[in-house]
């Protein structure tokens, strides 16, 4: 074992691991391989393990909602590539990606913990490097999840402003707190699931599985039966650089910010490991079901919306706000079928910021419980009665609320932070895979993993992290060439005040505090 690990406190439930066998399976502390699990890491089982394998892949299916994605996200692409762009550009983001959801899915293997990335770094990072790279990597983790619940509430807020443009064209006049109150409500509704649904929230995912499925075919069909539709030669051969980069693969590249938009978050099932009935091994299986059934399901889509698209220009400029609604009234001649077929869409936006927010949560809590956050003992807590984190979830209610009220000021300003909660989970990713990297190059040890790549694990984390930095550099990039302030990307800004936030909090106070989960964890 590393000479970082030390022996776990004496306050964890699990003595040894003798004593799990013969153990039973139980609703709380789940199966006997999950017992050693939480044993080896040095922590007490304290929620209840309610999910299994279907309700883990609807919990991250329907957070990462990708054919949904990819039509609210298909301005990127119609932007910096046209039709072949966008969806060739999907293809490469999707097969890059599939190499960072592995190397995560075995590192899940190894330490399923709500800890996650940060969690990771700790265990897996040089012993002089961990503490500070496993705090900065558990802040960017909070950081991308709280600006995730915010960007899914605000999607659902702009397409029911939208909706209500189309629906009353002569009466409704858009005003920016119309859409902040929407947000502060959708993020109520989600909060109030994660609270008085807890423990029926793994049966709610399996439904929101079964719906999410079905509202695929219930978009598709339409589109094929009644739009018009392009010649193959245009979809497949017509390339657009409207941002004006002046070499189409750099325009595909900058383009590449919307396909990733529709892949990021497959971490968020991990969060919820320490819910999870044999985390160890239905963790992994899950992360790549759900590349297998979000990555077919949203290509299919992006080709299906690049044959009915039509005018690229027109669409862009709907009143809606959004191509795909416009795509939609077109195809189907009617308001009430674009209202319908829009409100599909929105419901599973918003049962994506239900998985957001519960997410969310248990990063916080995972993260002050190793006194990785101010006020860590009040976070920590885990309600007696609802089994849930129930202070974690009020601080991101609070956050996101807050977050909300900058739209009244400026769209710019929360659009900026709304992007940046990509490039700070992407740099979460970057982080713990080379950690892992590293450490096999060196031949350092490495917990055993259930669910392994075997010879392929250092070819697959060495590609992971060429694609990482290649998608993080363009995800700071403003959507065309030679942006004015109002089109400018500032994600950039933000993400470094807030590392820099970070970072000043760590030499203040937290190196003081701060020891990381390494500490905590069992040689087997």
């Amino acid at each position: 074992m590393s000479a970082t690990t030390e022996k776990a406190p004496k306050s964890s439930t699990y003595s040894s691991p003798g004593e799990y066998e013969g153990s039973t399976t139980t609703r709380k502390d789940g199966t006997v391989q999950d017992r050693k699990d939480m044993w080896r890491v040095g922590r007490e089982q304290e929620l209840n393990r309610n999910f299994r394998l279907l309700s883990v892949v609807g919990f991250s299916a329907v957070l990462m909602c990708t054919w949904e994605a990819v039509l609210f996200g298909a301005s990127y692409g119609l932007t910096d590539g046209g039709k072949a762009g966008m969806i060739y550009t999907y293809l490469g983001a999707v097969i890059g990606f599939s190499f960072v959801i592995l190397s995560m899915a075995e590192m899940a293997s190894m330490a399923p913990t709500s800890g996650g990335q940060y969690h990771w770094v700790s265990e897996f990072a040089p012993p002089s490097k961990q503490r500070f790279l496993s705090y900065l990597t558990g802040w960017v983790c909070v950081l991308g999840w709280h600006t995730g619940i915010a960007g899914c509430c605000y999607t659902v807020a702009n397409m029911l402003v939208g909706l209500l443009a189309i629906n009353y064209p002569d009466s409704y006049v858009y005003q920016p707190w119309h859409v902040t109150l929407i947000v502060i409500a959708a993020a109520l509704g989600a909060l109030l699931f994660n609270t008085l649904f807890a423990q029926k929230l793994s049966f709610i995912e399996g439904i929101i599985l079964i719906v999410h499925c079905f509202g695929f075919f219930g978009i598709l069909i339409p589109l094929w039966v009644l739009s018009p539709t392009a010649p193959a030669s245009e979809v497949f051969g017509s390339f657009e650089d409207n941002g004006s980069w002046g070499n189409m693969g750099l325009a595909c590249l900058v383009g590449l910010t919307g396909p990733i938009y529709a892949l990021i978050g497959p971490d968020s099932a991990v969060h919820m490991s320490e819910e999870i009935r044999d985390a160890s091994r239905v963790l992994p299986v899950s992360m790549v079901s759900t590349l297998i059934l979000n990555g077919t399901t949203g290509f299919i889509m992006i080709i299906t919306f690049a044959f009915c698209l039509g005018d690229i220009e027109e669409v862009m400029a709907s009143q809606t706000g959004f191509a795909f609604i416009q795509v939609f009234w077109n195809a189907t001649g009617s308001t009430r079928a674009a209202t319908g077929m829009t409100v599909v869409i929105m419901i599973m936006q918003f049962c994506a910021a239900i998985s957001n927010v519960a997410t969310t949560s248990r990063q916080i809590y995972a993260f002050a419980r190793d006194q990785g956050l101010p006020f860590a003992g009040f976070f920590s807590k885990i309600h007696p009665t609802l089994k849930v984190p129930l202070n974690a979830l009020g601080v991101s209610m609070v956050i996101v609320t807050l977050l909300s009220l900058i739209n009244i000021g400026s769209a710019v300003a929360f659009n900026a932070i709304m992007s940046l909660g990509t490039a700070a989970l992407l740099s979460s990713y970057l982080i713990s895979i080379s950690c892992v990297r590293l450490r096999r190059w060196r031949g350092d040890y490495l917990p055993p993993a259930r669910w392994s790549l075997g010879r392929a694990t250092p070819f697959i984390d060495t590609v992971s992290i060429l694609v990482l930095v290649l998608i993080l550099t363009f995800s700071f990039f403003p959507l065309t060439n030679h942006p004015d302030a109002a089109d400018m990307n500032w994600s950039i800004v933000i993400f470094s005040g807030v590392v820099l936030l970070a970072v000043g909090y760590y030499m203040l106070y937290a190196k003081h505090q701060y020891r990381g989960p390494v500490t905590r964890v069992r040689a087997e």
